[in-house]
């Protein structure tokens, strides 16, 4: 169906857009002043977590603007869901990649040049292709957004070279807003996606990176099986994620979970794309499957309910792991972060690095950022302090939400090791990296530290009485605690930051982490709207059945009927009419049309609260 076309522009015709269409009351977070920039025709760089809302941000402004608005994304799944979403709202929205036949991209080169459609998502070398432009320039584009931006940095976690000829889009389109979206990116990160992309002077919305629903805990690995069964006893009948390192392991993982009563399935490129696209399928619209996953799974994956992400195995980065974990709990309701490392993933993950044919700068800096996640293993304060932190994001008080909230872990006063730490940073120059700093503390001769002179100072040796493995931790934990600074544009050299002076003055104290809890089994959190109480468990059970039914037959994901959150509120407030239907959060003219009188005949059959 294709949306009536009005006069109406700019505020008014988003906020009409925002409640009619999409059903939502009011804005959230940055949304409002991220569509006013764009309806405007300025640049913009957005970053916002995952499932904050980030498509909003695009959608409305390519509705309310003439033309059709372009949607550049690497991710087939997230098109395929998102166009599938549009469409159940009545938008005209298409897409283009390789999963197409022939004639299906036929099919939406008509509809493009016809002038049928107002959003269509594209990849990236897609986009880049002579043909492609050539035709792209026949028509009214309205906006650009270019999602997953941070593929653009070369200092991102999952960096893509098709990303890198997007700058053309400045000159194919001149004067249409373009709008680079990531819900991951360091400060060094944001400035990289501007200069590599081209955009013009543009605007920076940082909706804040933190998750409070999101409960964070981290374990040594010691026996992964049980580990990991122990974890999932709060998840039985629970959708979620674990991710391992190689390809093998999620196979023999997912085996043994189905061993153990769960419905777990393997996802990883060595998989058949038919196997994949099933096994995808099956998380998408059923409840309670758990994929076992390489990192190949679960960018795109728009599913709200995902309880749980958890990591047998160490991720490569902060910013990967956020982005691995930021898939669950997107509708807001509690869900759990788990990850158990060791030191044979650190091994590996080096060897890895080792192994590739990156150049020296761009391994160095991924050693770094090793590191940071180690250090951030390794924290004894509130972990999500310092999470944030490493995105620019500062949060003045403890989360209540984490491991080391809920049981902090064994210190030992770190003060004097500091001290002699940051003392040795300082007297070599501030310029070089960790391995010469523990060499100069060790006391170690090196051909790199008579070079420098350095077992002339009087910090050469002080620290003896450490091994080295102990001085990384140390290292690690004060990159974290914010004493110090690894510049990946020096060569990682590390420098003092302005946090060191009362501690070297002797002014305050550092305490270090000694060694590592495993934290208890918790009891499994509430719904953030409150549990389901006996009187409503019928209703609560038949709604989701109407919703599983109506989602079934249009071969959609349950979510893109109503979210978990729309059926707490019916189930709460039990609407008897359209019109009550309508006031709820979610529900807005277009579904109401096509689902109302369902849930509403659903709702009017349920027992009456006693």
């Amino acid at each position: 169906m294709q949306l009536e076309t009005t006069p109406e522009t700019g505020a008014d015709a988003a906020a009409r857009l925002r409640r009619d269409l999409f059903g939502f009351d009011e804005y959230r977070g940055a949304q409002e002043d991220v569509i006013a920039a764009t309806l405007a025709g300025r640049d913009s760089v957005v970053l916002m977590p995952t499932g904050g809302g980030k498509s909003l941000c695009y959608q409305i402004p390519a509705l309310v603007r003439d033309g059709v608005g372009l949607v550049i994304s690497p991710l087939i799944a997230l098109m395929h869901d998102q166009v599938r979403a549009l469409q159940e709202l009545g938008i005209s929205a298409a897409f283009l990649n390789s999963s197409m036949t022939a004639a299906e991209q036929r099919e939406v080169i008509e509809q493009l040049r016809s002038g049928q459609l107002k959003l269509l998502y594209i990849a990236p070398e897609r986009l880049v292709q002579p043909a492609t432009q050539a035709l792209l320039r026949e028509l009214s584009v309205s906006v650009i957004a270019i999602d997953e931006a941070h593929c653009v940095s070369q200092w991102g976690h999952d960096f893509r070279r098709d990303y890198l000829a997007l700058n053309e889009l400045a000159a194919l389109f001149p004067g249409i807003p373009r709008m680079a979206l990531t819900a991951t990116a360091t400060p060094l990160m944001r400035d990289d996606i501007a200069v590599r992309l081209e955009l013009n002077s543009p605007e920076l919305f940082v909706s804040g990176f933190d998750r409070p629903n999101i409960r964070y805990a981290v374990e040594t690995k010691t026996d992964p099986r049980r580990q990991l069964l122990a974890f999932l006893g709060n998840h039985r009948d629970e959708a979620g994620i674990v991710y391992c390192l190689a390809r093998k392991k999620t196979e023999s993982t997912a085996e043994w979970l189905r061993g153990q009563g769960f419905d777990a399935l393997p996802y990883h490129a060595g998989l058949s794309a038919e196997t994949r696209s099933k096994h995808q399928h099956r998380f998408v619209h059923d409840d309670a499957v758990i994929i076992v996953a390489t990192i190949a799974f679960g960018m795109g994956i728009d599913k709200p309910d995902v309880r749980f992400v958890a990591h047998l195995d160490l991720p490569k980065s902060i910013e990967a792991y956020y982005q691995e974990t930021g898939r669950a709990g997107r509708d807001g309701e509690p869900a759990d972060a788990w990850m158990i490392y060791g030191l044979q993933d650190v091994v590996r993950l080096r060897q890895m690095l080792d192994s590739s044919d990156a150049d020296k700068q761009f391994k160095r800096h991924e050693v770094q950022k090793l590191d940071a996640l180690l250090g951030w293993c390794e924290v004894t304060e509130c972990r999500r302090l310092p999470l944030l932190r490493y995105f620019g994001d500062e949060k003045l008080a403890a989360c209540g939400n984490c491991d080391n909230c809920s049981a902090p872990p064994a210190t030992w006063n770190g003060t004097e090791a500091a001290r002699k730490l940051l003392s040795a940073v300082y007297r070599t120059g501030q310029i070089f990296g960790a391995a010469h700093i523990v060499d100069v503390l060790i006391g170690r001769s090196t051909d790199k530290i008579q070079a420098n002179n350095h077992d002339q100072l009087n910090v050469f040796g002080i620290g003896s009485d450490i091994d080295a493995q102990a001085w990384r931790s140390v290292i690690r934990q004060l990159v974290v605690l914010d004493y110090l600074k690894a510049d990946p544009a020096r060569f990682g050299g590390l420098a003092l930051t302005d946090k060191c002076r009362p501690l070297l003055r002797g002014e305050t104290t550092v305490q270090l982490r000694e060694e590592r809890k495993q934290p208890a089994l918790r009891k499994k959190p509430a719904r953030k709207s409150g549990t389901v109480s006996d009187s409503d468990r019928a209703l609560w059970h038949a709604l989701r059945e109407c919703r599983k039914e109506l989602a079934k037959e249009r071969d959609v994901p349950p979510y893109v009927i109503f979210h978990d959150a729309t059926l707490m509120q019916m189930m709460e407030y039990r609407p008897m009419n359209r019109d009550a239907l309508l006031g709820l959060n979610g529900v807005g003219p277009s579904k109401l049309d096509r689902y109302g009188e369902a849930f509403l005949e659903v709702i009017r059959n349920a027992e009456p609260i006693a």
